[in-house]
């Protein structure tokens, strides 16, 4: 039902690029509107609910979090020049295969399969993903072209957002709900705006080649099931080694957060950047698409 329901959305902003709703002008800005400020504001509105995650999860799932990426990393940088995936577009194919769009997408859907309270896990075990798509995730589209040092682009709104959200955690700090009321408001606009600029970006695309080709193609199981299971049976084998203990909620729960469809902001940064967004636009279509088969299954298979 979540994936239907966002789906439909990318199908609005489809329909919003052909009657000429939205345009490239208008896409270009709102998505600057959603990596300065409202992605940021949903990133801390996460953790200002009634009840508050317990702070001794804080760097177990921290560290589960972190490890995991540089699985991810080290795979989607190795998995495009293995595959073939050669020339300017390797970067993009490699954003693919790391990124899912687990801010977005990954909360609602943990919540539907494993409770609320999981989203507290899930909204912690984030804070690599969203480190790493901000420092890593723009050298891979960009290039030399992000601009700045790594240490610079940590100081990014997405990451200060990230960084205040984990003080409120470890402060146990419960925000006045002057505040959180508007930091969950603005937050809100991040899912359907990050989802119509991506159904914008596929309006402009033919429709014979809405799909995209062979690579797309085969860059789609691996970020949709291969890549979570070979986290999860990773972490699967460490549990089995004497003296270490490791939460199966836990891993559950960072296998299908990873488990997601290509992030949304592989294609804002493509337009942040001046990269053409076809191929990036053509990753998120199909695997948000074939995510409302994948996911279940995943879930099936870890569960």
């Amino acid at each position: 039902m979540t994936m239907g329901t966002l789906f439909l959305i990318v199908i609005a902003g489809y329909a919003c690029g052909k009657t000429k709703l939205m345009n490239q002008a208008f896409s270009k800005g709102l998505s600057s509107l959603i990596i300065n400020l409202t992605c940021p504001s949903l990133i801390i509105a996460s953790t200002m609910g009634d009840t508050m995650p317990d702070r001794k999860l804080i760097l177990p799932l921290l560290g589960i979090g972190c490890f995991t990426y540089v699985i991810l990393l080290l795979l989607a940088w190795l998995l495009p020049k293995v595959l073939g995936m050669r020339g300017m577009d390797e970067g993009l194919y490699s954003f693919m295969m790391a990124f899912g769009n687990v801010g977005f997408i990954g909360y609602p859907v943990v919540n539907s399969i494993f409770g609320p309270e999981a989203v507290f896990y899930a909204s912690v075990l984030n804070v690599p993903n969203t480190i790493a798509v901000f420092i890593w995730g723009t050298q891979f589209i960009a290039g030399k072209e992000a601009g700045g040092s790594i240490w610079h682009r940590l100081y990014s709104p997405g990451l200060l957002g990230t960084y205040v959200s984990i003080l409120i955690v470890a402060f146990q700090w419960h925000s006045p709900e002057l505040i959180s009321k508007a930091c969950t408001l603005i937050g809100n606009i991040t899912v359907p705006g990050s989802l119509l600029i991506i159904g914008y970006s596929i309006s402009q695309i033919p429709l014979k080649h809405m799909t995209g080709g062979p690579k797309v193609f085969l860059m789609t199981p691996f970020r949709l099931v291969i890549l979570p299971l070979v986290v999860w049976g990773i972490f699967q084998l460490i549990g089995q080694i004497p003296g270490i203990s490791i939460d199966p909620t836990s891993i559950a729960i960072n296998t299908i957060i990873i488990a997601m469809p290509v992030a949304s902001f592989g294609t804002i940064f493509c337009l942040k950047y001046g990269r053409d967004e076809t191929i990036m636009a053509q990753g998120t279509f199909l695997t948000t698409l074939l995510a409302m088969f994948s996911i279940p299954l995943i879930a099936w298979v870890i569960t």
